[in-house]
């Protein structure tokens, strides 16, 4: 009958700007969606040259190696006899567009470049890159030559249009275009589009997947049709975490779902979707069948190819699943986790340290890395080969496999507590006794020398002696004296940072972290460059609520006692 179709889609954990790296995770999502079938397969957005290379974007280095990576894909075996859909930057015209590069049996079937730009928050693409704003219109795009001598052909359609199969139509979205109020995939359906493809760079936020999830089902509940959605996944490179999500609905009801929080480097979804489910579904909307007589069509580019097979009475399709989405307590948990161990890896250094106070706000920060350790933990146990030669080559051992998270921990973790003279002993032992719960290698030192010294050098110098306020001083007097311990604390991180491996014995060094979380930020409640300011801090986005919530969940989950 010909109504079958198997797509595939895919969440990726690209690098920036690496080319080589990120041309290998391609081909293994190939091979594994044409392993399974697939006719079709859809790959996160930027996914040849990654997502965050922020101001490289204007590098025309970058432009040619995502046309050398094109090539090697073009002329592959591997990607024959598949739709391969890929993101990568485009100069059109002396304009810069976030393109969709589509391609099958080494012919360029369409450049679809980006409508709608993601320019809100922590995206800044029409900073980099130039909105398409001829609606259903196509122009053409001159090849470069290294890719003419493998295609042959000179020029591709290149604009806001979509591919007509001999057995179904598809469109193209990208990303931001899913979030505007005038979505393509309104009008592309009502113009016959059966097939609606998104490919995102969109980051973790807690309770996000929620709204993606919603926005994705709601885009084909109207109107019927197919929606496939690529996502990143990972650091990237920059400040962000992408957490994958991947998914495949029909008729507002999901069909996929991929892992939102994943150590996976490259992870497939395939699918067989019956396109008579489509058709019968939208034969049903009179509303939508009056809008589809009037509507504006879309310019097509006919493919010879098809995704379904002749004789497909026997292939059985998928149904529907209920969405499992994560509670924003194992969001906090998996999220930040996956993201500090993908930054520790891409970083080369030998782990983390944390001052560890005793207070709520670096407890959580302790149990992210715990996560962490865990996830590494799972990963390996369940034949990640990537994370095992990761974990290796972090603990400069070519034989070590982690299998007990405390005791990957203590070779990964270091936390510290640091005392003063107003330090109580209650937080000290807190301090302590979480450290020995999650395994970390633990110090206890004390600040009060190296206060005295800095204090020391002001009445040196000014023969003045400043007092806390419970000893006659004055406000000014206390809060300088409360800013020089905290200050001094971060002075002291970042020593030890990078000397107690040396001072062990092992080599390496130790990323620095921080726990000031949102509230705080927001209201300026933290003394500028303390222990707040670090390498990296895994909590800046969470606010005070949820990490409670949070460190709630660690004792039922980690078995935990003390919490700070």
């Amino acid at each position: 009958m010909g109504r079958a179709v198997t797509v595939a889609t895919c969440a990726l954990n690209q690098w920036a700007l690496d080319f080589e790296g990120n041309l290998e995770r391609i081909f293994r999502s190939i091979d594994i969606a044409k392993s399974k079938g697939a006719r079709y397969r859809l790959g996160p957005e930027l996914e040849i040259c990654g997502y965050g290379c922020s101001d490289h974007y204007y590098e025309p280095d970058t432009l040619l190696h995502s046309f050398q990576v094109l090539a090697k894909l073009l002329e592959s075996p591997a990607t024959q006899d598949i739709i391969c859909d890929v993101g990568m930057p485009v100069l059109h015209r002396n304009a810069r567009y976030n393109c969709r590069v589509i391609f099958l049996n080494k012919k360029i079937l369409l450049i679809r470049p980006k409508i709608s730009l993601a320019n809100t928050g922590n995206y800044r693409e029409l900073r980099w890159f130039t909105p398409w704003s001829k609606a259903r219109h196509v122009e053409e795009y001159f090849l470069p030559r290294i890719i003419q001598e493998v295609t042959g052909q000179e020029t591709v359609p290149f604009g806001d249009a979509v591919l007509a199969t001999k057995d179904t139509c598809l469109g193209a979205e990208i990303c931001e275009e899913l979030w505007a109020p005038n979505s393509p995939h309104i009008e592309m359906g009502l113009d016959g589009v059966e097939i609606f493809t998104n490919s995102s760079g969109s980051h973790h936020v807690l309770r996000k997947a929620q709204a993606r999830v919603d926005l994705v089902n709601s885009a084909t509940a109207k109107n019927g049709g197919i929606y496939i959605l690529a996502n990143q996944k990972g650091c990237d490179g920059d400040r962000l975490y992408y957490d994958g999500c991947a998914m495949i609905s029909m008729n507002g009801e999901t069909v996929a779902q991929g892992s939102q929080f994943s150590l996976d480097d490259v992870e497939v979804l395939v699918a067989t979707l019956d396109l008579e489910d489509v058709r019968s579904y939208r034969a049903e909307i009179s509303s939508c069948n009056l809008a589809a007589s009037k509507v504006n069509p879309y310019p097509r580019v006919k493919v010879n190819f098809a995704l379904s097979c002749p004789d497909d009475i026997d292939v059985p399709t998928c149904m529907p699943i209920q969405w499992r989405h994560h509670s924003p307590e194992e969001e906090i948990s998996l999220g930040p986790a996956c993201w500090l161990w993908d930054y520790l890896r891409r970083s080369k250094q030998a782990g983390f340290l944390l001052p560890l106070s005793g207070g709520i706000d670096s407890s959580a920060t302790a149990c992210i890395v715990y996560s962490m350790c865990h996830q590494v933990c799972l990963a390996v146990k369940n034949g990640n080969a990537d994370v095992l030669a990761d974990a290796r080559r972090i603990v400069n051992d070519e034989v070590y496999i982690p299998e007990d998270p405390r005791e990957f921990c203590k070779r990964v973790f270091t936390t510290c507590y640091m005392a003063s003279e107003n330090s109580s002993q209650d937080t000290c032992q807190r301090a302590k006794l979480l450290a020995e719960q999650i395994g970390s290698y633990h110090i206890n030192l004390n600040i009060d020398v190296a206060v005295k010294a800095v204090v020391g050098i002001f009445c040196v110098v000014t023969g003045q002696t400043p007092r806390f306020s419970v000893h006659g001083g004055s406000s000014r007097e206390n809060l300088a004296l409360q800013n020089v311990q905290a200050r001094v604390r971060m002075v002291l991180a970042y020593l030890f940072a990078q000397l107690t491996l040396w001072a062990r014995g092992m080599p390496g060094g130790l990323l620095v972290l921080g726990s000031a979380n949102v509230d705080e930020s927001l209201r300026g409640y933290l003394t500028k460059y303390d222990c707040s300011s670090a390498d990296i801090n895994p909590i800046g986005g969470i606010s005070k609520t949820d990490l409670k919530n949070f460190i709630q969940y660690c004792i039922e989950n980690f078995q935990l006692t003390i919490w700070g």
